[in-house]
């Protein structure tokens, strides 16, 4: 491979290693190197700040010790220990997962690349996490730290965004990771990303590799890496309502479950279309040709703005009453703010609920 040419792949391996292993960050998923909660904590930080993981990564591991532990669970359980965290394909995906590796694998993460690969929601960079810091096998784990701190280690001006250039750097990780310590090597990369290598004004000064560095050497560290410009999210206005009854329920509905936060509960609401009615109104008429609700709606009383990776709720809240009887079905429920805790709300409403309690 020409960029490593002249490329000390040994020293660089081993003033990295040494770097990490005197400065790592005590993180709970580090304490062992236990398969399953390696697997646990990766899925979990995909798309997450490592301080935000830690204290759901604690409950749910105390919830959920084991592989048999999760994978006997309740899908509403396991949905409500993930709450918050977001981005709830993950963990539909892990707890289909860890039921295949209970009853194939007897419970036992898998140690090979084609078995890790084939189970639902792991894809190259978790198989490659789990089968180097679990397991010690060099496979690469790469992420965008690691592509990253790469991409100005060796001065790679590829679009890091394209599906090519990961593999480009996949590569380029099986040629220097380092054969007797592979868990430590890809972590410290991670870590090196997270820490010093980071995205607008890398600490050069502080870094364990500077001297390998191509782009410090050439001065275009900022400019590095590459990476184009995803579409803006799409904003999209809504309408939503608590909506109480005589004895202070409040109704909350279920979501489909495929799609967009399936299977999560969350009051009633829709998305604001039309211009010949004001978003009372649509409320109103969806309620009742949606739900078969006939409600009296107040005020407004709050607006919620909640941002996807590809779209952006503005979410304007009103209150109001319930009118008659409610026909309550697995989907739709009247419930107390006691029982309210044990369902699963996604963040939007959580802040919904929030400012109707504290308004």
């Amino acid at each position: 491979m020409i960029m490593l040419d002249k490329f000390s792949i040994n020293a660089f391996q081993r003033d990295l290693i040494e770097w990490f292993e005197k400065e790592q960050r005590d993180l709970p998923w580090r304490q062992d190197q236990d398969p399953y909660k390696v697997w646990v904590s990766e899925i979990m930080l995909q798309q997450t700040r490592v301080d935000t993981v830690i204290p759901y990564f604690e409950n749910f591991v105390s919830k959920f010790p084991t592989i048999e532990d999760l994978a006997k669970a309740e899908e509403e359980k396991v949905l409500k220990a993930w709450e918050g965290l977001g981005y709830y394909s993950r963990v539909r995906n892990l707890h289909a997962a860890v039921k295949e590796v209970a009853e194939t694998y007897g419970g036992k993460v898998p140690n090979t690349v084609g078995e890790i690969s084939s189970l639902k929601g792991v894809g190259p960079y978790t198989t490659g996490a789990i089968l180097s810091i679990a397991y010690g096998i060099p496979e690469p784990a790469v992420d965008g730290n690691v592509m990253r701190v790469l991409s100005r280690i060796l001065s790679v001006w590829d679009d890091i965004a394209k599906p090519k250039t990961r593999q480009l750097f996949e590569d380029i990780v099986r040629e220097i990771i380092s054969k007797e310590n592979p868990s430590a090597f890809n972590q410290a990369l991670m870590e090196l990303g997270a820490l010093i290598c980071v995205p607008q004004n890398p600490a050069c000064l502080l870094c364990p590799v500077q001297e390998h560095c191509k782009a410090f050497a050439e001065g275009v560290q900022k400019e590095l890496p590459v990476k184009s410009k995803k579409k803006a999210p799409r904003a999209i206005s809504m309408a939503a309502v608590v909506l109480k009854n005589e004895d202070g329920k409040l109704l909350i509905h279920k979501r489909p479950e495929k799609g967009l936060l399936a299977n999560l509960w969350e009051f009633p609401n829709d998305e604001i279309i039309s211009d010949l009615q004001t978003p009372k109104e649509q409320l109103t008429e969806f309620l009742k040709t949606g739900y078969e609700v006939d409600a009296k709606i107040g005020q407004a009383f709050t607006t919620i703005e909640h941002v996807f990776s590809h779209l952006i709720w503005n979410i304007t809240v009103f209150e109001g009453e319930i009118k008659g009887e409610i026909h309550e079905t697995d989907h739709l429920k009247l419930v107390s703010l006691d029982e309210l805790e044990a369902f699963t709300f996604p963040v939007s409403h959580q802040k919904i609920l929030r400012s109707f309690l504290t308004k």
